[in-house]
């Protein structure tokens, strides 16, 4: 199981908690085993609704989505709005944990990868969040998430162009490199 967002967030020291956690399971069978579990203490299936814009309420990637009082996961399967996720990647962070018996394991994406799946998901909060790592991390490989993004495009369509967007306002109150946009726009360009 990968963590993004809230969960990654504590587990890297960005934030302390999380009322939103988003999960990404290697398989189906996965997620329906974590599904039951949550679903004995009370998690209940929602809607997306207004968590989501139109276009990723319709993708094919989007997660089920269980909430208890306040608290929401977000499942995901494989990959998020079309992004896959890479199991086996070197700079992944590795925690396990034991309950009673079982062992939980949780993967745990780099910084770079946390703020390019943040810029795609578009949330507000996922915004917040990437200016708390952008707070605390000063040697971020921009670069690097782009090249990251550019594999993905063909998959997400729309994943430079959000990067970009995210970008853009981030620029307002972080240095990014112009270089840096000219990179996305050039590999906005090419054909998939």
């Amino acid at each position: 199981m990968h963590s993004n967002s809230g969960t990654a967030m504590m587990f890297s020291n960005y934030k302390t908690t999380t009322k939103d956690i988003d999960l990404v399971f290697q398989n189906e069978e996965e997620r329906k085993i974590f599904i039951k579990a949550i679903e004995k203490i009370g998690y209940k299936q929602q809607a997306i609704g207004n968590i989501y814009d139109e276009k990723r309420k319709q993708h094919q990637d989007k997660p089920l989505m269980y909430t208890r009082g306040d608290e929401r996961f977000d499942l995901f399967v494989k990959n998020i709005f079309g992004y896959e996720i890479e199991f086996n990647q070197e700079n992944i962070m590795q925690r396990n944990d034991f309950l009673g018996k079982k062992e939980l394991t949780i993967l745990i994406l780099p910084k770079e990868e946390l703020i390019l799946l943040k810029a795609i998901t578009g949330r507000e909060k996922d915004y917040e969040d990437i200016e708390t790592i952008l707070e605390i991390e000063k040697n971020v490989d921009w670069k690097q998430i782009i090249e990251n993004a550019t594999k993905q495009k063909k998959n997400n369509s729309w994943i430079l162009i959000d990067l970009e967007e995210t970008l853009q306002q981030l620029k307002k109150k972080y240095f990014i490199k112009e270089e840096i946009f000219k990179l996305i726009y050039k590999e906005q360009e090419k054909k998939i």
